[in-house]
């Protein structure tokens, strides 16, 4: 794919945020001895009791500047509220995370609190190996607030592995100030609406301008919505390791993504990477001058999409509607956007169980309100609507996501193998096909092919 290898030399490359120091995990050592001490310890954490000495615990996340701010002033909280404990924390931006937290879990050093995503879960403690088991210390860790579906989607290994901070889904954010130039004045709620969009767009505003922007995963997100709605049926099970779709359902999912293309509705990969290479959509001038116009992404992205518009364009942000491909099911999926776990080699769980209550549950939850998304705890979400700590543009479009979606998501859906950016199955099929190096036909079978060895080499 040599089209596709060449745009990946010039990508800007870009480092993790600095954090605040990166700390080795509560316990350090990583040889089997502390691993069974730590193991043991969690197992006696429910009736260990709070100590009254004091105590240090590392916690870890990923995030942006505003994330970054709300969990270390709600760590302030939670220090203030108990004084013997002392929080030290890691944290970055996303790129390289998920590399560094791989390391750190096989070499059992991470930190006692880790923020994980859902597919961690399976990726890294798939016999519970890394992380405890939250039903050992519930009598510091209230899971009752939490839904027992929203649960289960985290047991794994018959073991509450995490708790889920928040559910997400994929819906379009509009940019109705460009919309409106074009002459459209509502959002697009139908495909046919997409597709006069594209036209009106082209004609009256000209070649530059699009009324979506997809990059290479929003192509594979949007086709498997398209394809879940036409058929009806999920992605994959994998229960059996199996892909549900066929490689000439696939290369109709594919073909899909080219009418847009082809109809002016989203941007050809090869323009935008030749304008941005690998900067965000929202970090694009496209997207800041209106020019792309709509966006495919998470609920909790909202605010991120808006604050990055001009002064001209901010005012035209619009959540806009969830829309069905076909007529056999909504299509689309929603997930556990992201967990709060506590490592097998922390050596104060009951301690590490409390911070998550307090930050989840209690008062800490008024602090972070949605920068991690909608919380998906019912104590906390009050407390966060209390505090007017929720931003309504994110509670508007977590709730016409949940609402609408209608598949489960795979767990192995994420997989780096899948979704690197790099070297990913996902980017590769989507950028060698929109440069050519593939066919339709040819771009369904590396896809189904890359799908369902990671299905089976995890069966």
């Amino acid at each position: 794919m040599s089209k596709a290898i060449s745009r990946r030399d010039f990508l800007k490359v870009t480092g993790a945020v600095g954090a605040a120091g990166l700390l080795a995990a509560c316990g350090g050592s990583s040889n089997s001895t502390a691993a069974s001490t730590a193991s043991s310890a969690a197992e006696a954490a429910s009736v260990a009791g709070l100590s009254s000495d004091p105590v240090t615990l590392t916690m870890s996340w990923w995030g942006g500047e505003s994330r970054h701010n709300a969990y270390q002033e709600a760590l302030k909280a939670f220090s203030a509220a108990n004084s013997n404990i002392t929080v030290n924390p890691t944290f970055a931006a996303w790129s390289g995370w998920e590399d560094t937290m791989s390391t750190k879990f096989a070499g059992g050093v991470a930190e006692d609190v880790c923020q994980i995503n859902w597919n961690w879960l399976y990726n890294y403690s798939a016999n519970g190996q890394t992380f405890i088991d939250l039903n050992s210390v519930t009598d510091y860790l209230d899971l009752s607030q939490w839904d027992d579906a929203k649960l289960a989607a985290c047991n794994v290994a018959n073991a509450q592995q995490c708790v889920p901070v928040a559910m997400t889904g994929r819906i379009f954010y509009w940019n109705m100030t460009t919309f409106n130039k074009a002459g459209i004045t509502e959002v697009p709620k139908t495909l046919d609406d997409l597709m006069n969009a594209g036209k009106a767009f082209q004609e009256k505003l000209g070649d530059d301008y699009y009324p979506l922007h997809l990059g290479a995963y929003d192509r594979m997100i949007l086709m498997v919505f398209y394809l879940e709605s036409k058929y009806g049926k999920d992605w994959a099970d994998p229960t059996t390791s199996t892909l549900n779709y066929t490689a000439d359902e696939i290369a109709e999912g594919i073909d899909f993504i080219k009418s847009l293309v082809d109809g002016h509705v989203i941007m050809p990969l090869p323009t935008y990477y030749g304008a941005n290479g690998d900067n965000a959509a929202h970090q694009s001038n496209e997207w800041i001058t209106g020019k792309m116009a709509g966006i495919f992404e998470w609920d909790s992205s909202a605010v991120k999409f808006q604050d990055a518009l001009d002064e001209e364009n901010k005012p035209g942000f619009t959540v806009g509607e969830e829309i069905k491909f076909g007529d056999k099911a909504n299509g689309g999926f929603s997930k556990v956007s992201m967990g709060m776990a506590i490592t097998k080699s922390c050596q104060h769980p009951v301690e590490a169980a409390a911070l998550i209550d307090f930050l989840w549950n209690g008062e800490g939850a008024a602090i972070m309100g949605s920068e991690c998304g909608i919380p998906a705890s019912t104590a906390g979400l009050a407390s966060a609507q209390a505090a007017d700590a929720v931003k309504p543009l994110v509670l508007e479009a977590n709730t016409k996501v949940l609402a609408f979606v209608d598949m489960p998501l795979d767990p192995y859906y994420e997989s780096s193998k899948l979704k690197d950016t790099t070297d990913g199955v996902y980017t590769d099929v989507f950028d060698g096909f929109s440069y050519g190096d593939y066919d339709a036909e040819e771009a369904a079978e590396i896809l189904l092919d890359g799908v369902s060895g990671v299905l089976s080499a995890n069966a």
